[in-house]
């Protein structure tokens, strides 16, 4: 079919490109079988709906008819929306690793009939020039390798696919991590932080939330002042650059230059939710008020510009508005002497504006110069200021929404909106968290033959598709426990403990061990993905570290607790070579080892189990395990606390760890003491 075929798609990234004169086939057995019965090659484009080169490559090549043409003559070209497709983009953003590429997106690869890729790159101009090779040169030389050097096709795609398999192969017996290993990984990381200007060393700048989620993990658990120097200054940097939206609240995804100044504007649900997390432990330390206030608007945004139809969580804004990059953002000085007045002077000095601009002959607002922060009348000035520039941004050309929902980004915000709730006592955070929970459950499961609760990891305008996977059941297990903590309500317990052995029956990798990125009845690939490395996302084998601990912990169930040992063990050769890219395994592992299991016996309506809770809730406690056993319930016989009761009829707490537990609490401002280190 000589036509352009994303017109029936829902993925907002792929209808982008449903006008171009590009034959474009979404991914599936059409597409390939299409590719076999013409014997051309695939020209594979994956990238997303936020994406700024993204757009720049649309608008370049495959808008222009005469690239279009190349295109169609000599390829079956195949666009992806990595996002709806994480296993797709996994294994070819590998490939082009194993190519010697940096890798990003737009991913461009060139694939046999069969999908094993022989060659590829990321964004390519129309024409030579950066020193890069045309588009269409680089299409023209790859149908010539296609048609005379078959051998060298071969040879590559060979290569290619034999060392993808090795990636995801199990790496034999991985023996057992160290108990300090999390504090091994900090001292070593310590020194690669920028103590200058935040975050990482070097350009460009992401945040790395299990990076620092890991720093302040060893924080809590040696008291090493660099650790909590190392998150807030991330946390501060970032709050006050570009990268944050000051009027509109939300970080955008990554700063270009060294300072967190300019960002690629898209904002990402992750990014978000990863940030509001650590935003609340390290709020919960020392009450900073600008963490609290960056928590509060975030959140803020999240409420009203990222609730799909359905009430889950959409995927990203875009970078891009009226086809310049940033466009909604920025600010000239003279437009805000406009609507500022004779407060424009004010809000200049300490947003960093100027006439010359800061950004390509524009503001972006930031405070990173400040040498103090302002007092609070000042911020309070500020505030009122942002809200008239607010309505004033809301009537320009908004950039574009992904409002598709995603189970596994939907989970990392349940999660992070519930620590958030109980943190700093706000229900209606919570009820967002346990709507998106339910839109999840209501319009992205189902149950398969064999009564397992199935995920389904995409879900726009009415329509569910694409099997769950690992990510998805990570991610969504993890945010279930947490509400299941945040609400005592064991439904969401019972839902985490059934997305756990989903996980064990679907996705376990019999001969090494852990779980595969699919499971086994999804759509075949050309490779069955395995991996623990973080990325912009944590890992999903990580945080099924963490589920499967806190799965053992909450119901003394040893079951779960050994299929988290073996999980670790699978990946610890892993770990010891490449030990920073797997922090969330880590951290999970810590867990399991040294959890802070917090028992309060009692009804949650109770004002003293009340006050009990508060207290638990109000310090930091990154390995908190927390339960509520009312009144007639008891906790399985293999935990800690069983048989643990009410002291003198009033709610009582208990602390353990491992299988020895304190001695009865029943007054608050104990609890919180013992639990803060100053009462033990």
């Amino acid at each position: 079919m000589t036509r352009n075929l994303l017109d029936l798609e829902t993925s907002p990234y792929l209808l982008q490109h449903k006008d171009n004169p590009v034959h474009w086939r979404p991914w599936g057995p059409a597409a390939l079988a299409e590719a076999k019965a013409a014997g051309k090659p695939i020209l594979l484009s994956i990238g997303y709906a936020a994406c700024h080169w993204c757009h720049v490559m649309a608008h370049e090549s495959f808008e222009n008819p005469q690239i279009a043409a190349v295109m169609n003559e000599l390829f079956v070209s195949i666009k992806v929306d990595r996002e709806e497709r994480p296993d797709i983009d996994a294994i070819y953003m590998s490939a082009l690793h194993l190519l010697g590429a940096q890798g990003g997106w737009p991913l461009t690869m060139f694939l046999t009939p069969d999908g094993e890729p022989f060659w590829g790159g990321t964004y390519f101009p129309p024409e030579s020039r950066w020193g890069q090779p045309g588009f269409v040169d680089i299409m023209k030389r790859i149908d010539h390798v296609w048609r005379e050097e078959r051998e060298t096709v071969d040879q590559n795609r060979t290569a290619l696919v034999q060392r993808l398999g090795l990636m995801s192969a199990g790496a034999g017996d991985g023996g057992t991590l160290r108990p300090d290993s999390v504090e091994q990984l900090a001292a070593k990381l310590i020194n690669s932080v920028d103590f200058s200007r935040g975050g990482l060393s070097g350009t460009p700048k992401f945040p790395n939330p299990p990076i620092f989620r890991l720093f302040w993990l060893a924080y809590r658990k040696t008291g090493e002042p660099s650790y909590k120097r190392a998150v807030d200054l991330l946390l501060d940097r970032m709050s006050e650059g570009g990268i944050y939206d000051h009027i509109g609240g939300g970080y955008a995804r990554y700063s270009v230059d060294d300072r967190w100044l300019v960002p690629h504007f898209e904002k990402m649900l992750y990014d978000n939710a990863q940030i509001i997390e650590l935003l609340t432990q390290a709020w919960l330390d020392d009450r900073n008020p600008l963490f609290e206030r960056r928590l509060r608007e975030t959140i803020g945004w999240v409420a009203r510009e990222m609730i799909a139809g359905n009430g889950a969580f959409a995927a990203s804004q875009d970078a891009d508005s009226e086809g310049e990059e940033g466009k909604f953002y920025v600010w000239s000085a003279a437009e805000l002497q406009e609507f500022l007045g004779t407060n424009a002077d004010e809000f200049a000095q300490i947003y960093d504006v100027s006439p010359r601009g800061n950004f390509e002959g524009h503001n972006i607002l930031n405070r990173l110069h400040l040498r103090e922060k302002p007092d609070d009348e000042t911020e309070e000035r500020m505030a009122r200021i942002r809200e008239l520039l607010f309505t004033v941004r809301d009537a320009r050309v908004h950039p574009g929404w992904d409002d598709k929902a995603l189970a596994d980004w939907n989970g990392l915000m349940i999660a992070a909106l519930a620590g958030a709730a109980t943190a700093l006592d706000e229900p209606e955070w919570l009820a967002l968290a346990e709507t998106a929970f339910g839109a999840i459950v209501r319009d992205q499961t189902r149950t398969d033959s064999a009564g397992n609760s199935r995920l389904l990891h995409s879900y726009r305008a009415a329509k569910a598709q694409h099997e769950g996977m690992l990510d998805d059941y990570a991610n969504m297990a993890r945010a279930a426990l947490a509400l299941h903590e945040a609400t005592g309500d064991d439904a969401y317990l019972r839902r985490a403990e059934a997305w756990a052995s989903t996980v064990e029956a679907r996705f376990r990798d019999s001969e090494g061990g852990g779980y595969f990125f699919t499971a086994d009845d999804a759509e075949a690939l050309i490779v069955r993905s395995r991996s623990a490395t973080d990325n912009a996302v944590p890992a999903g084998n990580g945080v099924m570290v963490e589920v499967l601990a806190r799965l053992a912990l909450l119901t003394g169930n040893q079951v779960w607790r050994e299929r988290a040992e073996q999980l670790v063990s699978a990946f610890s050769p892993a770990v010891a070579s490449q030990a920073p890219s797997h922090a969330t395994l880590l951290t999970g592992f810590d867990l399991l080892l040294n959890a802070d299991q917090i028992v309060i016996v009692g009804n949650r309506n109770e004002p003293n189990t009340q006050d009990l809770l508060n207290a638990v809730c109000t310090v930091p406690l990154p390995n908190r395990v927390l339960q509520v056993v009312p009144d007639g319930a008891a906790l399985p016989d293999g935990h800690p606390a069983h048989g643990k009761t009410k002291i003198g009829g009033e709610p009582t707490a208990y602390v353990c760890h491992g299988q020895t537990c304190s001695l009865p609490i029943t007054v608050a401002s104990v609890l919180h003491d013992m639990l803060n280190g100053a009462g033990s």
